[in-house]
């Protein structure tokens, strides 16, 4: 069984797969346009450039998203991506390059959990918390 998220945009997700694959590094490996695809002749011309479909593969992980039908957008609410980052000065860097022109909703900081993390919603509406992932000394081991 595997998990994976998928974002809905309103026309930005090319833009948006494109700065999550420059932030996150991975492989861009689906970038389908309502144009080139079956469904070509069942929007209007506007939409022949908007994404029916991207995947971004980051390591074993998949991120999935596409531009919502028209009249069909709903902004994000109710959830966050989670980044669980490895080295601090990286969690650090990606937190600072998501949060360019967004909202930053809690300050990328020590908490009793991580070295650090933070909140923000990106430029696309996107809500994100940004975890590095090296133990805390107040971490259990689950039972």
């Amino acid at each position: 069984m595997t998990i994976s998220c998928h974002l809905s945009f309103d026309g930005q997700c090319e833009a948006a797969f494109r700065t999550y694959q420059r932030i996150l590094g991975g492989e861009l490996s689906t970038l389908l346009t309502f144009g080139d695809s079956p469904l070509a002749s069942q929007v209007p011309p506007e939409w022949q450039s908007r994404i029916l479909h991207a995947t971004l593969v980051v390591g074993d992980q998949e991120f999935l998203g596409s531009d919502a039908f028209p009249n069909a957008y709903e902004k994000p609410q109710g959830f966050s991506v989670t980044l669980g980052v490895a080295e601090l000065s990286q969690a650090k860097n990606v937190f600072s390059l998501l949060a360019e022109n967004g909202r930053v909703q809690m300050p990328f900081q020590e908490t009793f959990w991580s070295p650090g993390f933070g909140v923000l919603v990106d430029r696309f509406g996107v809500p994100w918390e940004i975890n590095c992932a090296q133990a805390s000394a107040f971490e259990k081991p689950a039972k």
